[in-house]
């Protein structure tokens, strides 16, 4: 059977996409996929490796985008504010695309190369905007890991319903990312504080 003219690899992640955010990710079959475009499901493996091929044609295209919204939200910005701006970025992105988010959760191969480059990708540009706090090495991941925790974190239970008291979510989103900010100041003025005393002791 010959490719349907129009379906390519790109149509169908856009209509995979749209499924996973409106009906969930678990939605996304090659059922509800062909249904979607129209088409009888065997002419999906024309463009991509069935089912396993579309929710790793999904994970990947949800991690370019959340790397292309956070980056966006920190160009022009530093420290306190480049924090606000991406902590922000991520939970909106996961409340616009809940299903392309999960999506990138569950790839069927974490450890494909193009998976590992983007997420490699948004821990670095983490990094880069804890840099303004002059921390580096491990204690810049172990920064840049608890970010992605605690905005992952309130992002999935928003998503799951986890907050039924009525207050406003932004308000409790602002304060978890500047009590984060707090303790990286208390970190930074912690690790100066031992380079000063080093510092004296070594002129002793």
């Amino acid at each position: 059977m010959s490719p349907r003219v129009g379906l390519n690899s790109t149509t169908i992640r856009e209509a995979a996409t749209y499924i996973a955010d409106t009906q969930g990710f678990e939605a996304v079959t090659l059922a509800s996929l062909a249904q979607q475009l129209k088409v009888r499901p065997p002419s999906l493996y024309n463009h991509v490796d069935g089912l396993q091929g579309i929710r790793q044609l999904l994970s990947i295209h949800g991690l370019e985008q959340l790397e292309y919204t956070m980056s966006r939200a920190a160009i022009g910005r530093a420290g306190d504010e480049a924090v606000r701006a991406i902590g922000k970025a991520y939970v909106a992105f996961v409340r616009n695309h809940p299903g392309l988010y999960e999506a990138t959760l569950h790839a069927p191969d974490p450890h494909h190369e193009k998976v590992q480059q983007i997420s490699n990708d948004i821990v670095d540009l983490v990094i880069q905007v804890l840099q303004a706090y002059e921390l580096s090495g491990n204690a810049a991941i172990h920064a840049a890991r608890g970010l992605r925790s605690l905005l992952h974190g309130f992002a999935s239970l928003e998503q799951k319903g986890g907050f039924g008291i009525p207050l406003d979510l932004n308000v409790s989103l602002e304060i978890l990312i500047n009590a984060f900010i707090a303790g990286i100041h208390t970190i930074k003025e912690n690790s100066d504080s031992e380079r000063s005393t080093t510092v004296t002791e070594d002129n002793k």
